[in-house]
């Protein structure tokens, strides 16, 4: 940007955006050939936003009828999937016709319909279709989206995810393992996209703090052969963490504690700690206590890795800050936060040497890692 662009008068992008938001004008611009390009490029855009929530709910509605397997054997007319999901065929072809529209599903000139790339992808991206499911009481907390503004005494989400809070002896073993089991889905990949950004060739011991199962670590396990492995997490999760070791052949190499971090002190003896999808659970100052703790346990030269989606900061970005961050706000926990607030948080504990390369995948995670002096 240049810097009379940076440095022009506040006063004319205000006058500019009163001009715009007139309805006469849009009126004039979506005509006027120097401008109607961009006047419908901006409608185009913005219905697409009021118009997201029915896109969404088309998603869930052929993710419960089990649509996109059903059509990985090949085509099938609105009529067939019609009778045997006891479905009027005309609505079943308004819902296909919608998911063809999206480029989950393509219409083939018979009329029937059949799997486009989109909605193979979808079903094999691992925890996707839990996660979409998983949905309902999201959408329920974001029914009225300014009462979950002004911070509701109780969520749907809050409900759903109580093991979040970190009580030992506080949280149902089945709500734990639904909880672990839908992170451990999707923690295929983001552990894909921490290893693609960290090395732990020169890892000696590796403590994943809040890991669950240990799907995280059984990816480092399988990649890096030589790093020592650490699981610390509530012990509603340890029976099914070892199973998950004893099954990838890690057992000898993993060592699982059960613990919280809020109560318990960390286990010690490790010179990287990893938190995978735990800081943006929780408040500030849990983190500032678990940051502490983080740095205490590791020796001169450890590192931290943090990796989770993260808000944008100055640059907004789509994920982090709509979705992850209303998502965070609705669990009543936690809060999506930018690299840049994390870095803070980091320093504050007595880390340097933050790094936070830009994310292959910034709607799976970020990563940031920090070194103790």
């Amino acid at each position: 940007m240049s810097d009379t662009a940076q440095n022009a008068p506040a006063w004319r992008g205000g006058w500019l955006n009163r001009l715009v938001a007139r309805p006469s004008f849009q009126s004039w611009a979506s005509k006027f050939p120097l401008t109607r390009g961009q006047a419908r490029r901006d409608g185009a855009l913005l219905f697409d936003v009021v118009q997201g929530f029915v896109q969404s709910q088309v998603l869930m509605a052929l993710v419960e009828l089990d649509v996109f397997r059903r059509l990985r054997a090949g085509p099938q007319s609105a009529e067939v999937l019609g009778h045997a999901l006891d479905i009027d065929p005309e609505r079943m072809e308004i819902a296909l016709q919608a998911g063809a529209a999206l480029h989950l599903l393509k219409r083939k000139r018979d009329g029937r319909f059949a799997l486009a790339r989109r909605g193979a992808a979808l079903m094999g991206v691992p925890g996707l279709e839990a996660m979409i499911r998983h949905h309902r009481a999201f959408y329920r907390d974001l029914e009225d989206p300014v009462a979950l503004l002004r911070g509701p005494e109780q969520t749907e989400l809050s409900q759903f995810w109580p093991y979040v809070f970190g009580a030992k002896g506080a949280v149902d073993e089945g709500v734990a393992r639904t909880y672990s089991d839908l992170m451990a889905q999707s923690q295929k990949l983001v552990a894909e996209d921490t290893l693609r950004a960290v090395s732990f060739k020169d890892v000696s011991c590796l403590l994943d703090i809040g890991g669950g199962t240990g799907a995280f670590l059984e990816a480092v396990g399988l990649s890096a052969k030589g790093p020592k492995l650490k699981l610390f997490d509530l012990p509603q999760v340890v029976p099914e963490a070892q199973a998950r070791f004893e099954g990838a052949g890690l057992a000898a190499r993993v060592e699982i504690t059960a613990g919280s971090f809020r109560e318990d002190p960390l286990p010690q003896g490790a010179d990287a700690i990893s938190l995978i999808r735990v800081l943006y659970d929780h408040s500030d100052d849990t983190v500032r206590d678990l940051l502490a703790k983080a740095y205490s346990a590791l020796p001169s030269g450890g590192r931290l890795i943090v990796s989770e989606p993260m808000g944008g900061g100055a640059k907004p970005e789509r994920s982090g800050d709509v979705y992850f961050a209303f998502y965070t706000m609705a669990m009543q926990t936690g809060r999506t936060r930018s690299a840049a607030q994390i870095e803070a948080l980091c320093l504050e504990a007595g880390f340097t040497a933050i790094q936070s390369p830009a994310p292959a995948r910034p709607f799976v995670t970020r990563v940031l890692t920090a070194t103790k002096k």
